[in-house]
This record gives structure tokens, sequence and C-alpha cells, in this order.
């Protein structure tokens, strides 16, 4: 998806949204200006040559710098970069240099440790690395990014179209309070409860499907399963070969 496409698809999306809203929604059209405004790293801006440690934190702060929700959050450190490798969930560098499927890993993670547990992000990017990761499997990291985020951007007008609903019937909530102050501090509660049953919905989807596919046990289990079969199948071809020479001998 080029630059200029993304650009018209978000500006088309905040015009329709507008008019979702009412003429008092000042806070919520703030909100959809913070949302407009927030840059995403696009499949292609990646460099295509090799960066060490320094240029690859460079490039993130750079791209992701409307991301941060305070001014001094730190998107990516090389500390946090080490402690990756460390923990598997990013292969080791070359001679220092990071390629652009390490770039690619490194957003990746980044997105999904904003809502994932460090053991869940590992559990689901050990295995994407391992079959992907470098001339690992048949598409690169940057053919499976550019997949993802078509679809995902692709989704932001329905799911963004969701939280303004949610937002004006938090509006219609606590109509009984009299006084103002209450009835605001209500409302915003009320909006933020149904913001959190959504993302705690979710949540409980992605862990079970983690723990299902995923997680150690259940990749243990399936590693498992293999080996019982190809050990019945084995068993079952030797009990053919004595079948077929002792029917031979007769």
């Amino acid at each position: 998806m080029a630059g200029a496409e993304v650009k018209n698809i978000t500006e088309a999306m905040t015009k329709s949204l507008k008019q979702m809203l009412n003429e008092d929604n000042a806070y919520m059209v703030s909100i959809l200006k913070k949302m407009k405004s927030t840059t995403y790293v696009q499949p292609g801006e990646v460099p295509n040559i090799d960066l060490y440690m320094d240029q690859v934190t460079k490039f993130m702060d750079e791209h992701l710098e409307s991301s941060k929700r305070r001014s001094d959050d730190k998107l990516l450190t090389k500390t946090m970069i080490n402690n990756y490798t460390k923990n598997n969930l990013l292969p080791s560098p070359n001679k220092k240099k990071y390629t652009k499927d390490h770039m690619y890993t490194l957003l990746f993670i980044y997105y999904l440790k904003n809502v994932m547990p460090m053991d869940d992000t590992q559990s689901v990017l050990q295995p994407l690395t391992d079959m992907f990761f470098g001339e690992n499997g048949s598409i690169d990291m940057e053919h499976i990014y550019k997949e993802v985020f078509d679809i995902e951007y692709g989704q932001s007008f329905s799911l963004t179209r969701d939280v303004v609903r949610k937002y004006n019937r938090s509006k219609q909530s606590f109509k009984d309070v009299e006084d103002p102050k209450e009835k605001d501090f209500l409302q915003a509660f009320m909006f933020i409860s149904m913001l959190c049953f959504d993302v705690y919905m979710k949540k409980t989807m992605i862990e079970k499907i983690i723990d299902d596919n995923f997680s150690i046990s259940s990749l243990k289990k399936a590693e498992e399963t293999e080996e019982t079969k190809a050990t019945k199948d084995n068993k079952e071809t030797k009990a053919s070969g004595k079948k077929s020479k002792k029917e031979h001998k007769n």
C-alpha cells in the first residue's frame, strides 16, 4: 500500500467519522486527529542495507515518534534490542549489523509487546523467525509484514467507527445524574470501560490461540503426536512386510 493511498484512506476515514459525531463532540474529534497523525513504518520504508545498532534505534525513533504517549518515552533502546536477542525474540546480528529481516522482526516485537506479555510475544515470534527469517522460508519477513500491514490498515476504518459508536453510547449513559462534573466523569468512565471490555475479550481470545497453538506444551504435544503417528506407520510397514514374506513362502 503506497503512502499516498494510506493518506487518502486516512483522510476519508476521518471525514466519515466526523460526520458520525455531534457538533459538540470536540474531544472525540481531537482523538481522531491524534489517530490521524500517528505514523506507521510502511512496507518498503526499511532500508535495503544492513544497519548498525545506532542506525536501527535512530530509524525507529524517527518513524515511530508519533506513537509516543509522552515525549520522554523510549521506543527502542540498545538494551531492549540486546535483551530481545538474549531471550531468542530476535536472531543475532551478523557482525554487529542488522538486516531488513531484523528490522521487520523488531517492528513486530514493538507492536505485539504493547498488547501481550513478553513470553506470549516470544511464543508467537520465535516460530515465525525459525520458519521465515533470512533464507529459512519460502517468503521473506518484508512480504509477511506487508501482508499484515495491508490487512490491518484496511480494518482500521471499521475499528475506529466502532470506537466512535462506543463513545456516542457512553454519552447516552447516566442521564439521571444531575451534577455536570459527576456526569462527565461517569460517562468518561463508561467509555473507558467499554473499550477495556473489548480489549479484554480480544486478549482472552489471543491467549487461547497462543495456548492452543504456540505455547511450549502445545508444540510439544504436536511433536509427540507426529512421533506417535510416525511410530505407528513404521510398525504397520514392518507388519505389512512380514505378512508379504510369509505369503511368499507359502
